[in-house]
C-alpha cells in the first residue's frame, strides 16, 4: 500500500483507456440499483443505455458479459472444504454443475481478441435443492475499491474532458495496478487456460460455528500458452467458443477450486487489493467440464449467476460489491426475459 505521505505515481494514459473499455459498461447499473445517485437517481432506461453498445443492446441477451457459451459437468469435493463451511457441496462426492464461459463486454459483435477480461459463471447444485452460484473473472484484483468509485470511473471514461481519466486515476491510485495487469499479463487462446477468481469476499461458517472470511480461485489444469494479441486478432471473431468446443472433444477440462482464507487486517471489503501470497489456501475439490453447448437453448441460458445465491454455511461479508452485482444481474435478467421473443432460437450456423 502506498504511503499516505507520498503522491500517487502517475499512470500512463494507455492503461486508462483499456480500463475504461473493460469496466465502463457495468458501473451505471451498480449506481442505479444501489441508489447512489439519489435524489437524481438514474432510471432503468438510462441503465440500459449505459450498458448498450452504439448500435443498441442485443435484445433477449444479458446486458453485460453478453458473449458466452454453456458447459455442464461435475464438482468433485474432496471433503477439505467442510472444515470451513457446512455447505453440502463440500461433503465428499460429486455435484452437478452448469456454467458459462463469457467475455466482459456488452457488445455481442465484439471480436474475442478485443476483450481483455474473461469470466466464468458457475452453479453447483446439492441434494435438496441448495445452490451455490458464483461469477468470476480472470484478473487477480478489481480496478477500483468501491462501487461508488466504479461509477466515477464510468463517468470519467465517458467524459469529453481529455483529462478526466487522468484526474480520476490520480484520486484512485489502485486503478494503476489494474492497468498494469491489463497491459502486461499474457493473453491465452482458450477459456480452458484461464484462472477464474471470485475477487469478492464471503463468510464461510463451519458446522461448529467457526467463521472465516474467504475468497476463491479456480486454477486450470491446462497450462497457459501465451499468444500475442496481434496473433489473436487474426483469428475468427468467436475463436474462444470455437476453440473450447473443439478442445472438449479430446477429453474433459479441469480446474482446482482453492479457497483463500483471510487473516486479521486483510482488506475484506476491497476487491482491488490482493491478499498476501502466504495466506492459507485449501484445495477443496475439482471442477470437471464434460460438455460444451451453445448458449442458444443451452442449459446456462436462463441462469442468473447472482453471487448472493448461496447455500447454508456461506454468506456475504462487508464487501459491498456482491449486493450491487445481485441487483444489476436481476435487472438484466428481467429485461432479457421480457425480450425472449427477440432471442435467437438456433445457434449461429445451425439448421433451424
Amino acid at each position: 500500500m502506498s504511503s499516505p505521505h507520498r503522491s500517487p505515481a502517475p499512470v500512463a494514459l494507455g492503461p486508462l483507456v483499456l480500463i475504461a473499455l473493460v469496466v465502463g459498461a457495468v458501473a451505471a447499473a451498480f449506481a442505479y440499483t444501489a441508489g447512489w445517485l439519489s435524489p437524481q437517481r438514474v432510471t432503468p432506461d438510462k441503465v440500459v443505455d449505459a450498458f448498450a453498445p452504439p448500435g443498441g443492446p442485443a435484445l433477449g441477451h444479458r446486458r453485460n458479459h453478453v458473449k458466452g457459451i454453456c458447459f455442464t459437468g461435475v464438482f468433485e469435493a474432496n471433503g477439505a472444504g467442510s472444515s470451513l463451511s457446512e455447505a453440502p457441496m463440500f461433503q465428499p462426492g460429486q455435484y452437478p454443475v452448469i456454467g458459462r464461459f463469457n467475455l466482459a463486454t456488452s457488445d455481442i459483435k465484439a471480436p474475442d481478441a478485443t476483450v481483455r477480461v474473461r469470466g466464468m459463471g458457475l452453479q453447483i447444485a446439492a441434494p435438496g435443492g441448495q445452490l451455490w452460484r458464483m461469477a468470476m473473472i480472470d484478473p487477480p484484483f478489481f480496478p477500483v475499491s468501491t462501487p461508488q468509485a466504479l461509477y466515477g470511473l464510468v463517468k470519467a471514461s465517458g467524459s469529453k474532458d481529455p483529462d478526466a481519466m487522468k484526474t480520476f486515476a490520480g484520486a484512485h491510485p489502485e486503478l494503476g495496478h489494474f492497468g498494469a495487469w491489463a497491459q502486461s499479463a499474457p493473453w491465452t487462446g482458450s477459456y480452458a487456460e484461464e484462472p477464474y477468481n471470485s475477487l469478492n469476499s464471503f463468510v464461510f461458517t463451519s458446522a461448529t460455528g467457526a467463521a472465516s472470511v474467504v475468497r476463491w480461485s479456480l486454477l486450470p489444469a491446462a497450462p497457459p500458452v501465451a499468444v500475442p494479441p496481434d496473433e489473436l486478432a487474426k483469428r475468427a471473431p468467436d475463436f474462444l467458443e470455437q476453440e473450447i468446443t473443439e478442445r472438449i472433444k479430446s477429453g474433459p477440462l479441469r480446474w482446482t477450486l482453492v479457497i483463500h482464507v483471510a487473516e486479521a487486517g486483510d482488506p475484506t471489503s476491497d476487491p482491488s487489493q490482493a491478499w498476501p501470497q502466504n495466506r492459507r489456501a485449501i484445495d477443496v475439490g475439482t471442477l470437471t467440464v464434460q460438455n460444451i453447448d451453445p448458449e442458444v437453448n443451452g442449459p446456462c441460458r436462463d441462469i442468473n449467476y447472482d453471487p448472493t445465491v448461496l447455500p447454508r454455511g456461506m454468506g456475504t461479508s462487508d464487501d459491498p460489491f456482491p449486493a450491487a452485482r445481485s441487483s444489476a444481474y436481476r435487472r438484466s435478467y428481467d429485461l432479457r426475459t421480457a425480450e425472449a421473443a427477440d432471442y435467437p432460437h438456433t445457434a449461429a450456423g445451425a439448421t433451424p
